[in-house]
């Protein structure tokens, strides 16, 4: 990255995407990036680091299970400039989880929110999204509780078509994993890797795991772009 115009600001961005998450609500890492780019722009800074996380949700929200938003906030306090996210919830979407971020005195930016919303909007936006979350969470159960007691029959008395559905569950999820890590190879690619090993070594190097939690070799690089 060129050096900074002294008359702007750096910028670290982040952007995490989960299989379970891809393309929903405009989350994809290409609209992050764009969204962030916009508000760079327009905000008046300049984008000096990108760090993109792909994980699948488990122990998602601590942050050892974090490395790339970890090393998003190593890079900020070197540069002592703010970390810039899309949406809130690409931090997290639990209250606590953000409260420790906020102790790692790492300013945040949320484009959606705007440049001037300070830490303690940002909790509050936070608590509210966990408290709708759990409503949401309530009513489900009540509902379900409600079905029982008419005699509504509960899950899926079909086995056979719930193991196809559970199949079919498990493809879409890979699949999903494979769109959200192939920009990433792309850009080993793009950086030099010309071989699968070399590209696998670039994604471990960068601490992004395999669907599985494992780490990348050069026939998981080759499932990822065969589904690609």
């Amino acid at each position: 990255m060129e050096d900074l115009d002294v008359t702007t600001a750096a910028l670290i961005t982040y952007i995490r995407v989960s299989t379970s998450g891809q393309g929903r609500s405009g989350l994809g890492i290409e609209a992050q990036r764009q969204t962030l780019a916009h508000f760079a722009s327009s905000e008046g800074y300049e984008v000096a680091r990108e760090f993109v996380e792909v994980e699948t949700g488990k122990g998602a929200d601590a942050l050892d299970r974090r490395p790339q938003l970890k090393a998003a906030l190593a890079a900020a306090r070197k540069l002592k400039c703010h970390v810039g996210v899309a949406k809130l919830d690409r931090l997290s979407r639990d209250v606590h989880f953000i409260s420790g971020l906020m102790a790692h005195k790492v300013p945040f930016v949320v484009a959606e929110l705007g440049p001037d919303v300070d830490p303690f909007v940002l909790h509050l936006f936070a608590a509210l999204a966990e408290k709708e979350r759990a409503l949401i969470s309530t009513r489900t159960r009540q509902a379900l509780s409600a079905a029982k007691a008419r005699g509504v029959t509960l899950g899926n008395p079909k086995l056979h078509a719930a193991r196809k559905g559970a199949v079919e569950a498990v493809k879409a999820e890979a699949d999903r994993y494979a769109a959200n890590v192939l920009p990433i190879i792309r850009e080993a690619q793009k950086a030099g890797a010309s071989t699968l090993r070399q590209v696998a070594d670039a994604l471990n190097a960068r601490g992004i795991p395999t669907a599985r939690g494992g780490q990348w070799h050069a026939q998981s690089v080759a499932n990822v772009l065969e589904r690609a």
